[in-house]
């Protein structure tokens, strides 16, 4: 089978290899960063999720606190 000119430039060197080797453990150096910034953007958005939580609990006790504060003041005008 003989290759064309073009399926011939498509072939790799083994200097094509040895540069693919190279980029490869770069990336794996690059995935271990990744990984790392995953885990922490997961517990940031897990912050967030207590954050908003937190802001329900809250407003549904000022709520609370002010249902009681009308009660309050209707007895104390009685």
């Amino acid at each position: 089978m003989t290759l064309t000119p073009e399926q011939f430039n498509k072939l790799a060197t083994r200097d094509d290899l040895e540069k693919i080797r190279e980029e490869m453990a770069t990336k794996k150096d690059i995935n271990k960063i990744l990984n790392a910034v995953d885990g922490l953007t997961k517990k940031v958005v897990d912050f967030q999720a207590e954050l908003a939580s937190n802001q329900a609990a809250h407003d549904r006790m000022n709520f609370e606190i002010t249902d009681v504060k009308n009660r309050v003041e209707i007895l104390e005008k009685k």
